[in-house]
C-alpha cells in the first residue's frame, strides 16, 4: 500500500496493530478522523492516554477499575461469598450483561497452557485460593471457556481446594465445547450460570 504522506503512513501502520483491523479498514478510520474537527482526535487521543494512566486491577477480584476495589465488588447487594471464576475481564462484561448473576468475581488473568509458556504461578491462583482458606468463600463457580486449557485450569484450581466444604460448580454446557465466553448470546450464557453444576459430576461422567 502506497502513501503519499508519511504521517498517514505511520498513523496507519499503528491503527493496524489493533485486532481485527487491517491496513485497508486502519487507512479507512486515519481518513475518517483526519476529516473531523482537531478536537475530535484530540478527545480520543487524550481518552486513550488517560485509561493507559489512570486504570486499575480491583485488588480483591483483579476486574478492571477506577477505583482501587472495583464497582462489583464493593456493591453491598451482591453476594460476596459467591465467587465466579472467569479468565479475563471480557467474561465478566458477557456474564454481567446477562443479568443473571449476582455474585462477584476472580479473573485469572488466563488459562493454564503449557505450549503457550503459561503456567499456574502466572495466574491470579494463590489469590483465589487463599479466599478459599480462610473462609471468605461458599460457593466458587468455574466460567472459562470449554477448551482442553480451560478444563485443565478449572481441574488445577479444583485440585487445590477440593479439601474445603465450599460448593464448586461449573457453568452448564449450554456453552459448546471451545467456545469462548465473551461470543455467547447473553440468553445462553444466562442460562449456563442459572443452571450450573456441581464440578465433579464433568469429569467423573467422562
Amino acid at each position: 500500500m502506497e502513501f503519499s504522506s508519511k504521517l498517514i503512513e505511520k498513523a496507519v501502520n499503528e491503527m493496524s496493530q489493533l485486532p481485527g483491523i487491517g491496513k485497508r479498514t486502519a487507512l479507512r478510520l486515519v481518513l475518517h478522523l483526519l476529516k473531523q474537527p482537531k478536537e475530535q482526535t484530540t478527545f480520543l487521543s487524550q481518552a486513550l492516554l488517560n485509561m493507559r494512566e489512570d486504570i486499575k486491577f480491583c485488588e480483591n477480584c483483579y476486574n478492571i477499575s477506577d477505583e482501587k476495589i472495583c464497582e462489583i465488588c464493593i456493591n453491598s447487594s451482591r453476594n460476596q461469598r459467591t465467587i465466579c471464576v472467569v479468565e479475563d475481564i471480557r467474561d465478566v462484561m458477557a456474564i454481567e450483561n446477562t443479568g443473571q448473576y449476582k455474585g462477584i468475581y476472580h479473573v485469572l488473568g488466563g488459562k493454564i497452557s503449557p505450549i503457550e509458556g503459561v503456567g499456574p504461578g502466572q495466574l491470579n491462583i494463590t489469590a483465589l485460593t487463599e479466599k478459599v482458606k480462610l473462609g471468605k468463600v461458599d460457593e466458587i463457580i468455574f466460567a472459562l471457556s470449554s477448551t482442553m486449557e480451560g478444563d485443565t485450569t478449572n481441574f488445577y484450581i479444583y485440585k487445590q481446594i477440593s479439601d474445603s466444604k465450599i460448593i464448586i460448580s461449573t457453568i452448564a454446557r449450554g456453552i459448546s465445547v471451545g467456545d469462548e465466553l465473551e461470543y455467547a448470546d447473553e440468553v445462553t450464557l444466562g442460562r449456563s450460570i442459572l443452571h450450573r453444576v456441581p464440578f465433579e459430576k464433568t469429569f467423573k461422567n467422562n
